[in-house]
């Protein structure tokens, strides 16, 4: 299978996933997983950590306000989404945007590792503590994490089947909302990102 057919499947798993703890909530608020939109080629992936109410309604990633914020950053550095891959570990929606469970991340979290092995991304951003938490656990760098204001911004190198991947943790877009203040440092973070996928 190509790399489309590759993730459609991972689609129509999700779409099935019965034992995941969000799956009656999605029936019952007839929502939508929000399993990931871009280039499949990219060398750049956009990790998130769950869909927020916009996103379950679409079934797209970072169609509200956050995503507004998102685009704005992407627009900073001369990216467009079509350039990039953007998912979650999380694929549906958790009650009330509240943080993911453990529970959750375990459930879907192999379908990530999977997007993340069919992609091979060079540079993986990881927007907010949970995502980078559990990117940096997956590429063995357990040892160097910190909490997201100690990482955020900084590069870090693991290497993988496909070659060397650098991990970059980032404050995940929603702060904005509620902290305007801190857009600047998000602006700074996203301009380094930047830097790191032209060298």
């Amino acid at each position: 299978m190509n790399k489309t057919e590759q993730l459609k499947k991972i689609k129509y798993e999700v779409l099935d996933l019965k034992d995941s703890p969000l799956y009656i909530q999605r029936q019952k608020d007839k929502t939508f997983p929000v399993i990931g939109e871009g280039n499949h080629d990219a060398d750049l992936m956009f990790v998130g950590e769950a869909p927020g109410k916009n996103e379950a309604l679409t079934g797209r990633p970072f169609c509200g306000a956050s995503g507004k914020v998102f685009d704005e950053l992407l627009s900073i550095v001369g990216l467009k989404r079509e350039d990039i891959y953007i998912t979650n570990i999380v694929k549906d929606r958790p009650i009330a945007n509240r943080d993911p469970l453990p529970a959750e991340i375990e459930a879907y979290g192999p379908f990530l590792d999977r997007q993340i092995d069919i992609i091979q991304p060079k540079i993986i951003a990881a927007l907010g503590r949970f995502s980078a938490i559990y990117i940096m656990k997956k590429f063995g760098l357990e040892s160097q994490i910190e909490g997201i204001t100690k990482m955020h911004g900084k590069v870090f190198v693991a290497q993988v089947d496909y070659g060397q991947v650098k991990i970059v943790p980032l404050f995940h877009p929603a702060v904005v909302l509620y902290n305007p203040s801190s857009m600047d440092g998000l602006k700074a973070d996203f301009l380094m990102l930047f830097e790191a996928t032209r060298s």
